[in-house]
C-alpha cells in the first residue's frame, strides 16, 4: 500500500469534503470546509502537487465567471468493500469520492477468486487504501480483528491471504452495512432512528440511533437470534432457538410438512415457496402467512425495546413485499404504531454499505496524514 502524503490540516480538511461532495470549485470548498478563501487555494494547490486533487474543467457563475472545478486526482486511491454472503461473495472497489471502479460476484466457496477478480479490476497503481469485509458474525471494533465466533472466521482467513499486505482490514457485521445503505440509500432516507430487520437463511437486526449504527458493548447489538425462545410454562429457551425457527430452513420445513399431496411438488426453495404464493396457491399462502406472523412478533419485540418508529425488511424472505400485510397487522395487534416497509436495495445492501464504510475509512486514511505546517 502506497503511504498517504503528509498534509496540512487545511488540506486534509478540504480532501475530505471534496471526497464527500465529488466535485467543487475553491469557493464551494471554502464554504463546505468552513475556510477562507486564500486558505483553500493554499491547500488545493496542495493536494493538486501531491496528485490528491485534480483540475476537472470549470463551471460558469451567476455573474458570467468561470470557476475551476476541482475532483480527486490519482493518488487518492481506491477502497475494496467484500461482503461474505452465506451464499454469494460480493466485491465493490470504490474511489474514494464513493464511484464504483470494479465489481465480482461469485459463490461463497469461490470467494478468494471473487476477491482477486475485483483487485484486478482496479486501475493499474490505484493505491488501495482499506478493506472492509461485512461478516454474518459479531465484530469488534479495530483494524485485523479476526470474527467474533467460528460462523464466520474459516473463509475469513482464506479470503485474508489474498488481499494485499499492509492495507487497513476492518470487519462489520452485514446486517450493520445493509442498515447504513438503507439510511442512506434505501427505504430509510431520511429517517435518522429505525430498525433494519433481515430474515433470511438466519436473522439480525440493524439498529440505526441518531443516524448511526449501534454497535453495543460487545459489537453484538441486534442479535435477535439470541433473543429466548421459546418461553413458556414447561419449555426451555435454546441458543438461537429463535433464528431456527424463524429462519428459511425451518420455513421450507414447515411447508414441507403442510403441502398437500393434491398441490404438486413441494417448493424446495423460498423462492420457489414465495412465487407460488404470489400465483395464489392455498399451501404456499398459507405457509407465507404464518411466516410473516412469526416476523411481525419478532418485529414487536424490536418495538418494545427500541419504539424504532420505522421498520425495514430485508433478507431472502423478509424483503418479499407480501409478508408487509401480515406484518403490520400481528405488529399493530402487540404493539404501538410504527411504519413497515420493504428494503428497496435487496441483496446488494451489505456491499452498498461495506462500500460507505470502506470510503469513510480511506479518507480517514488520508487525512489522518496532516500534521500542523499551518
Amino acid at each position: 500500500m502506497a503511504e498517504a502524503p503528509r498534509l496540512t490540516e487545511s488540506a486534509s480538511a478540504v480532501f475530505a469534503v471534496l471526497a464527500e461532495a465529488g466535485s467543487a470549485t475553491r469557493p464551494q470548498l471554502a464554504s463546505l470546509a468552513g475556510l477562507s478563501k486564500p486558505t483553500v487555494s493554499s491547500a488545493v494547490v496542495e493536494l493538486e502537487s501531491a496528485g490528491l486533487a485534480a483540475h476537472s474543467g470549470t463551471a460558469s457563475s451567476g455573474t458570467g465567471r468561470s470557476a475551476a472545478v476541482y475532483r480527486l486526482g490519482p493518488a487518492a486511491g481506491a477502497v475494496l468493500a467484500v461482503d461474505l454472503g452465506p451464499a454469494l461473495t460480493r466485491v465493490r472497489g470504490c474511489a474514494l469520492d464513493g464511484t464504483p471502479l470494479a465489481e465480482a460476484t461469485g459463490s461463497r466457496s469461490d470467494a478468494v477468486d471473487v476477491v482477486r477478480e475485483a483487485l484486478g479490476a482496479l486501475p493499474a497503481g490505484t493505491p488501495l487504501r482499506t478493506i472492509v469485509v461485512a461478516v454474518g458474525d459479531v465484530t469488534r471494533e479495530g483494524t485485523g480483528v479476526r470474527p467474533a465466533t467460528a460462523k464466520a472466521g474459516p473463509v475469513f482467513d482464506a479470503v485474508a491471504v489474498a488481499l494485499p499486505p499492509g492495507v487497513p482490514v476492518h470487519l462489520e457485521n452485514n446486517v450493520n452495512c445493509a442498515a447504513l445503505a438503507e439510511l442512506h440509500e434505501g427505504a430509510a432516507r431520511g429517517r435518522r432512528t429505525f430498525g433494519y430487520l433481515r430474515i433470511g437463511v438466519g436473522i439480525g437486526l440493524g439498529v440505526v440511533i441518531g443516524g448511526q449504527v449501534l454497535r453495543g458493548a460487545n459489537g453484538a447489538a441486534g442479535e435477535v437470534a439470541r433473543l429466548p425462545y421459546p418461553w413458556d410454562v414447561g419449555r426451555e429457551p435454546g441458543r438461537e432457538a429463535l433464528e431456527e425457527h424463524v429462519g428459511a430452513r425451518s420455513l421450507l420445513r414447515r411447508a414441507a410438512e403442510a403441502w398437500p399431496d393434491t398441490d404438486g411438488p413441494c417448493p424446495s426453495t423460498t423462492e420457489q415457496l414465495f412465487a407460488l404464493a404470489g400465483q395464489g396457491r392455498a399451501a404456499a399462502r398459507a405457509v407465507v402467512g404464518r411466516h410473516a406472523v412469526d416476523v411481525g412478533r419478532l418485529a414487536a419485540a424490536v418495538t418494545a425495546v427500541l419504539d424504532p418508529g420505522l421498520i425495514v425488511l430485508g433478507g431472502s424472505t423478509g424483503a418479499d413485499p407480501q409478508l408487509l400485510p401480515g406484518v403490520r397487522a400481528e405488529l399493530e395487534r402487540l404493539s404501538w404504531p410504527t411504519e413497515v416497509v420493504s428494503s428497496t436495495l435487496g441483496d446488494l445492501g451489505t456491499v452498498v454499505g461495506a462500500s460507505r464504510l470502506a470510503v469513510a475509512h480511506g479518507v480517514q486514511t488520508v487525512t489522518e496524514a496532516a500534521h500542523a505546517k499551518d
